[in-house]
């Protein structure tokens, strides 16, 4: 396996590499901050190499995430915005090629930090909460005219929660290759009682009620990025999920993130709950962004998205714990477990506040 220096003098990187350490504190790929500097200017780069068993197609990720950004950076400078930090600039191979990938098969790809921003692993206000609401939809409404079918499904299926249910959910359960599907029988049964909520989106798609769109697929409050001095939302960041999608499955995934009481880890069931403040600080921010293209199906929907996305990610967390955490990045042997239950405790909770945020929604739009 080559050395982390050798895949970094791999790319069109400007200056003299000073240092690179281990950052951030995602789930799925290994991510290098490097500092290079070029005469007096100090330039920061991200370096990551991609989760392959994750990420199949590397190629079709590729091209989605250049075509986006590309597109995005236009759309951006049209309406005045600064395309240098509103958007991801990827960095080629010198060898012109949009990614890195050597001989054992690992791909490495890179692109611009944006300098003096931050990022929040929680949420610490219903203020910062809104305004990712606001970034979130903006990415939205900027990405509402580009041609959806063109990207690759990067992850098929990675939303299509009844498949989640059949072809993943309950083949873990039935073969139970670790032995562990004792330990969670509660949890399990709990996810069969709502098999049917795992078809509705699916079903929608299929009636044609809910269009596909350009989607980013992970909007937890992480993959937004704020400005150090202003405080404000300025970039969506992760794209490796972005591909045809709904529009519900943003909005969901980032009140399962935000607005949850604990963290997303916390042991403690009782200190989980849905925040309805926070679910309305974020409705508002979205809403105020990409509202006005959202048709009457999907405003119907968003507060169950909401339910429906926390479910699905129970499920995938149950589902990885009973084929012995072969997904997502685990601390200690029961992590996945505890995960599976925080977020079903959380679906508990929004099927007791659904009727409130039903009407949060409702408060929001015009109908």
């Amino acid at each position: 396996m080559e050395s982390i220096k050798s895949v970094i003098n791999s790319f069109k990187f400007d200056g003299e590499l000073v240092r690179y350490e281990t950052f951030g504190s995602g789930h799925i790929n290994t991510t290098y901050m490097l500092t290079f500097n070029n005469g007096n200017v100090t330039k920061h780069y991200i370096l990551q190499k991609i989760n392959t068993n994750v990420f199949k197609n590397v190629d079709g990720l590729m091209d989605n995430v250049f075509s986006v950004t590309s597109y995005l950076r236009d759309v951006i400078d049209k309406n005045g915005g600064d395309k240098s930090r509103e958007t991801l600039h990827f960095i080629k191979t010198k060898n012109d090629q949009k990614y890195l990938k050597l001989p054992d098969g690992s791909c490495y790809r890179a692109y611009r930090f944006v300098d003096n921003s931050k990022s929040y692993d929680s949420v610490e206000s219903a203020r910062v909460f809104k305004k990712s609401g606001i970034a979130f939809g903006k990415f939205q409404k900027y990405l509402s005219d580009f041609p959806a079918h063109t990207l690759y499904e990067t992850i098929p299926d990675f939303h299509n929660t009844i498949s989640r249910y059949n072809n993943e959910f309950i083949p873990a359960v039935r073969s139970d290759v670790c032995s562990r599907a004792s330990s969670c029988s509660d949890e399990i049964e709990f996810i069969k009682q709502r098999k049917d909520d795992c078809s509705k989106l699916v079903n929608l798609i299929k009636a044609n009620k809910l269009p596909l769109r350009v989607t980013h697929n992970d909007t937890k409050l992480n993959n937004v990025i704020f400005d150090n001095d202003t405080n404000e939302a300025i970039c969506v960041i992760d794209l490796d999920t972005v591909m045809p999608g709904l529009a519900l499955y943003d909005f969901g995934d980032s009140i399962r993130f935000g607005a949850n009481t604990a963290a997303e880890d916390e042991k403690d069931l009782s200190k989980i709950s849905l925040s309805l403040e926070y679910f309305e600080a974020y409705t508002c921010g979205f809403l105020s962004q990409a509202g006005d293209s959202l048709n009457q199906c999907e405003l119907e929907n968003l507060a169950f998205s909401a339910k429906l996305m926390t479910l699905e990610c129970a499920m995938r967390f149950l589902t990885d714990y009973l084929n012995g955490d072969t997904y997502f990045k685990t601390a200690y042997p029961q992590h996945n477990l505890v995960r599976a239950k925080n977020q079903l405790a959380l679906v508990a909770d929004m099927e007791r506040k659904m009727p409130k945020m039903e009407q949060i929604v409702r408060n929001y739009t015009n109908n």
